[in-house]
């Protein structure tokens, strides 16, 4: 969230600061004018500007301050204290030069975090030169949550990247900067039938994680956590919704690689249930929410019991938007081809096992469990509050130009439940993560 809040101020949107577009951003981009947008798009845009602008300066709307002055991120990202100490210098070294991707990119999500003004001259530099297409995409992001002018200016210099992701991302952010709604290439699709899910959708998630630091409510730490660090902790997550039911549930799969001895994926599974509006037929706003059982590792790690397990039962929160492409067909129906949005939960981590450490020791398999704050045992434990956007898009993973809708493996039935093999079939009914009582020696 606190990217997303850098570079907006009344002083650092003041004319001197930035400009006026049409002198920053280059012809090829294609500058777009606000006359040009639709009623929608500016309707879109108007109610951004002032949810945003406000959390600078509430002076600067009219209307009832519950509207849009009670962002709990927005308070705790003015007080929290940075659990990243690293200079920025040292973040500049690890984002050009570090060996881990992870690393490389989660120093280069913190340096934008600190608003510093050379961001977006690092984050390009990235996207240039990093040998890892994740960090070059992932980097673009960065650069559009920044936003300006100068955003815009740097995504259009990769609009004709060799890698055709990285071409249609930059123009994908460019286009949701220029007018609010993504825009995509003119690749064909290629649908996989006799899969569990109609779609597989890669999802990008960015998090702010704030931490008590105390029972006194007046300290906090926070990590700005970049997708693959988040990625690496919680793991990675598939967005996989089938035509017939995606307007009222989905799973999010989740994998978490190098948690088990023996190099088999740690599953975790969430099936959410919610609402979505579809009063125009490009696309769908949702507000959905999971509650799901889970073991509670009291360690503050998943799958370690050495300090005691919890049954008990998770929710989480996503809502965004789905944006259709009739180009992409499944069963006589349009494809999702991209979504964005926002999410909320809760979590425990275990400040003894993060004191003192650095960035590469915190950012470890498994290293942070969800909470909830309603168990009569755990619920003390809660002591993060996570919060964060997510964007997703259907790509061309095997490289033959023709974007896959459905090809990614998940290990869950349409319910959520486990299931290695991808037949469609739990393997024990029921169980939606890994049992880690079955791993143990």
């Amino acid at each position: 969230m606190a990217i997303d809040l850098c570079n907006k101020s009344p002083g650092a949107l003041a004319e001197g600061a930035q400009g006026a577009w049409e002198e920053a951003v280059p012809a090829e981009a294609a500058p777009v004018n606000l006359d040009a947008l639709s009623a929608d798009q500016r309707d879109a845009l108007n109610f951004s500007y002032r949810t945003t602008l406000p959390a600078m300066d509430p002076r600067f709307v009219a209307g009832d301050p519950a509207a849009w002055a009670s962002d709990f991120g927005y308070a705790l990202n003015k007080v929290a204290v940075r659990l990243d100490n690293r200079t920025n210098q040292e973040l500049r070294d690890a984002a050009l030069n570090h060996p881990d991707a992870a690393m490389r990119e989660q120093a280069l999500f913190e340096y934008a975090d600190r608003d510093l003004p050379d961001a977006i001259e690092l984050l390009g530099q990235a996207v240039l030169h990093d040998p890892n297409r994740e960090v070059r995409w992932d980097a673009l992001w960065a650069i559009e949550k920044l936003g300006g002018a100068h955003a815009v200016t740097t995504l259009s210099k990769f609009a004709k990247d060799a890698d055709p992701e990285i071409a249609e991302w930059s123009h994908l952010f460019r286009s949701e900067l220029q007018t609010g709604d993504p825009a995509f290439d003119g690749r064909g699709g290629k649908f996989t039938p006799g899969r569990t899910f109609d779609e597989t959708i890669y999802l990008l998630i960015h998090c702010d994680l704030y931490v008590r630091l105390d029972d006194s409510n007046q300290h906090w730490g926070k990590i700005s956590l970049a997708p693959q660090g988040l990625a690496r902790i919680y793991g990675q997550a598939h967005a996989c919704p089938n035509v017939a039911t995606r307007e009222r549930q989905l799973v999010i799969a989740k994998t978490i690689d190098g948690l088990h001895a023996d190099g088999s994926p740690h599953c975790d599974n969430y099936l959410f249930r919610g609402f979505t509006d579809r009063t125009r037929r490009d696309r769908g706003n949702f507000f959905f929410e999971s509650l799901v059982p889970r073991t509670f590792f009291k360690s503050g790690r998943a799958d370690d019991p050495s300090e005691g397990t919890r049954q008990a039962n998770i929710g989480f929160a996503r809502y965004g938007t789905w944006h259709l492409d009739p180009k992409f067909q499944i069963h006589d129906e349009a494809a999702i081809r991209y979504v964005r949005g926002r999410f909320q939960g809760w979590g425990h981590i275990n400040l003894a096992r993060v004191a003192g450490r650095s960035m590469e020791e915190i950012l470890q398999p498994g290293n942070g469990v969800l909470s909830t704050l309603h168990d009569p045992e755990i619920g003390h434990m809660t002591n993060a509050f996570i919060l964060g956007t997510f964007k997703g898009k259907l790509n061309d993973w095997d490289g033959d130009g023709v974007i896959d809708m459905n090809s990614r493996d998940v290990y869950s039935t349409v319910d959520g439940e486990i299931d290695m093999n991808q037949d469609g079939v739990a393997d024990q009914p029921g169980l939606t993560c890994c049992d880690h009582t079955s791993l143990l020696p």
